[in-house]
């Protein structure tokens, strides 16, 4: 051996050339011979429910409502408009429930047991919108949070775990269906049972029974919408045994995370043999770039290929919301509407991953039996066929390291015509390619790695747009609110701009008192049946780079109520619990005011499986000690519910200054945070929370002047042209 390695190296480097030249010729090869699809349009297959985005899960629009036409049209048109950008096919909401469910909280319609208003919020108008784009949208929804009286009726033993799972939310879901079909004219196609709540055997009867009675026996439902592996599936197979909960539940719901996770082999045959469709009621996407717009499809493909799921709605839409808010939408997004004030909004590459499913496909349609696979070289591919026989090709390389051929034989019962081709890679998103033209009734495509193509014999996709400026403008200040310019609350669902509900709903109302016109309201009595672990009542403005600044508001106290001013809130939680991390100026209405610093940490162990969001939390907990800490207290004399009294809070630095009615009476040193936004806090005693009223909200320059309100900008419209009456 030591002759030979020491005599003839050359050999050696003759034999590792050789070895090289076949490998090529092995690559060359494979991609030189097709792998072959046949296609045939009399085979049938499963019914293809659609792809599309949640709205909600956490307040994603808040920030959407406020952006001035036409940009707030054309970032809409960029979603829901068929054949312009995502057209996307299936929308599903979060039903609104006062809690918060990821970044903030929407107002319910009802926030007690008596009362009823479907006109508060913006969920309302985010479907009316979305459906006047696509009259075929398919519609769906599901609560995370709920009001908390419902099932308040119940035993005690009951309330904590069962509540949610009562009549009364039977009931409470009729009644918003009710107002989206009567005041909005919509109808939803499916509700969710709860979201991420675990299961409850009952209650999809008993929520079934009551739609049927309420006039809605054509919506059906889909349960558990878990994703927590020891709650995903295990239900699927107790309903072959259990009547009543296979009779109630009419698709099977799960969060699965493909490619990562798959839907069990038993239970799609269980799901097969009961004629259950399997749907994706929350796929997760979290990757910026180009990596996120290629794993869409990935995702969307692979829910079908491995798994048998024919819906797939991803978390979310349109990021309407604060930067400063978890999931803000730098990943997650098709669409970044995070700058109203500046009129500016950014296209995620994200949203070319839809283009490449939405504008070839709708609801309807057929996943062709025979079409779908993986591909030898690397990736997926999916077919769809139209009941005119049209049909869609959508196929991505993702992880492939070389070009592959890949050919398909045109069966009978398909249209015959040219096969358009649009094709993205990272240097080039959603770009129209020469078409292929049959030959012998077969085509063939080169398809290169890491690439997304849809091949289809429809016409008519577009690569839709949108205006506004370059890049966002900072927050306008100072910022002074009246909420004088709301003349009708309803028109704006009861939302003053750029306010963003964390917790509560905080809602335009007539003042009480000595001050007249109109004000922003806690409007929220008690702690509701949260999605995520509970806080305080609270909503934030401005900007998250503000140093020193003054921030104040008059507030008005019921009995046993406080109210506070917050400024440098530089955190509002992890996506599961929401305790802040700033400061706050603290008024009850025995007179007791205190200056707090905030710390934010949450030990709270998140019910969710995603691995990101459990390391946001673990570094939102560990870095700092956590709670509140008072850094000045007094009580101010002659203080009582039924007054007005001015809050304001100054950040100079380290020193921190509280003043009540013009006077400086709270100071204290403190440098845990140096900037952050503002913001209005509702207190609470742990059973209640406090529902104090707030007017002349003034974020301003150290012993600035105080300015003319801000004006709205042209453009900026209310949502409802005509508000739905108060019930």
């Amino acid at each position: 051996m030591r002759s030979l390695n020491k005599a003839k190296p050359d050999l050696i480097l003759r034999g590792l050339a050789v070895a090289c030249i076949a490998l090529l010729s092995n690559s060359a090869l494979a991609a030189a011979t097709p792998q072959t699809v046949t296609l045939d349009g009399k085979a049938g297959g499963k019914r293809f429910d659609g792809i599309g985005v949640v709205d909600g899960g956490g307040a994603t629009s808040v920030l959407l409502k406020d952006y001035p036409e036409p940009l707030r049209g054309q970032i809409l048109d960029l979603l829901y408009k068929p054949k312009f950008g995502a057209s996307v096919s299936a929308l599903m909401a979060e039903i609104p429930g006062d809690g918060n469910a990821t970044q903030g909280s929407m107002p319910s319609h009802m926030h007690t047991r008596d009362d009823l208003d479907y006109s508060r919020g913006y969920t309302w108008w985010v479907l009316r919108e979305a459906k006047k784009r696509n009259p075929r949208l398919s519609l769906d929804g599901a609560a995370w949070s709920a009001p908390g009286w419902i099932g308040d009726n119940l035993g005690k033993a009951q309330q904590d775990e069962h509540r949610f799972f009562s009549q009364d939310t039977a009931d409470y879901y009729a009644k918003w269906l009710t107002g989206l079909r009567k005041e909005h004219g919509l109808e939803f196609d499916a509700l969710g049972v709860r979201n991420e709540k675990g299961t409850d055997y009952v209650f999809p009867g008993t929520l079934r029974k009551t739609l049927n009675a309420a006039g809605f026996g054509k919506v059906r439902i889909h349960g558990f919408d878990n994703w927590p592996d020891e709650w995903k599936f295990n239900f699927v197979r107790d309903m072959t045994n259990d009547p009543a909960l296979r009779d109630g539940i009419d698709i099977i719901g799960a969060h699965i995370n493909a490619p990562e996770s798959v839907v069990p082999g038993d239970v799609r045959k269980l799901a097969a043999e009961m004629g259950k469709p399997i749907w994706n009621t929350e796929q997760h996407v979290y990757k910026a770039g180009y990596e996120g717009l290629i794993s869409i499809v990935q995702a969307f493909n692979d829910n079908f290929v491995s798994s048998g799921v024919t819906k797939i709605v991803n978390w979310y839409g349109i990021a309407g919301m604060y930067t400063l808010e978890p999931y803000n939408g730098e990943k997650e997004a098709a669409v970044r509407a995070n700058w109203p004030w500046g009129g500016h909004a950014e296209i995620n590459p994200a949203l070319w991953g839809y283009a490449h499913y939405g504008q070839f496909s709708e609801v309807g349609w057929t996943y062709l039996d025979g079409g779908s696979g993986k591909l030898a070289g690397g990736g997926t591919y999916v077919t769809l066929m139209a009941p005119s026989k049209d049909y869609s090709v959508i196929i991505e390389t993702k992880g492939a390291t070389a070009p592959q051929q890949l050919s398909f034989a045109i069966g009978g019962g398909l249209a015959k015509g040219a096969l358009a081709v649009w094709r993205t890679t990272s240097e080039a998103y959603f770009v129209r390619q020469a078409d292929l033209k049959p030959i012998n009734g077969a085509v063939t495509i080169r398809l290169e790695p890491n690439a997304v193509y849809s091949l289809t014999t429809t016409r008519g996709q577009t690569k839709g747009t949108i205006g506004g400026g370059a890049k966002p403008d900072a927050f306008p200040f100072p910022y002074y609110e009246t909420f004088e310019q709301y003349d009708k609350p309803q028109q704006w669902g009861y939302l003053p701009r750029y306010f963003a509900d964390i917790n509560g709903a905080f809602e335009l109302k007539d003042c009480p008192g000595q001050n007249k016109g109109r004000c922003l309201r806690q409007s929220v009595p008690v702690p509701s049946i949260s999605w995520s672990p509970d806080w305080q009542p609270y909503t934030i403005i401005g900007d998250d780079k503000w140093r020193d600044y003054e921030v104040s508001a008059d507030v008005y106290l019921g009995q046993g109520e406080s109210a506070a001013v917050m400024g440098r809130i530089n955190h509002v939680g992890t996506g599961y619990g929401f305790i802040p991390k700033g400061y706050f100026l603290q008024l009850d209405d025995g007179g007791r005011l205190r200056l707090t610093v905030i710390r934010g940490k949450e030990n709270k162990k998140a019910l969710v499986g995603d691995a990101e969001q459990q390391a946001l939390i673990k570094a939102s907990n560990d870095a700092d000690e956590g709670g509140e800490k008072d850094l000045a207290t007094t009580r101010i004399p002659d203080v009582a519910a039924g007054q007005w009294h001015s809050l304001k809070l100054r950040f100079e630095g380290s020193h921190l200054t509280g003043f009540i009615d013009g006077k400086a009476v709270l100071q204290a040193d403190d440098a845990s945070y140096g900037q952050g936004m503002a913001g209005l806090l509702a207190g609470t005693d742990g059973k209640r929370f406090s529902m104090p009223w707030y007017d002349n909200v003034l974020l301003n320059h150290l012993d600035g002047q105080t300015p003319a309100p801000t004006p709205m900008l042209q453009g900026q419209r209310p949502m409802y042209a005509k508000a739905p009456p108060v019930r």
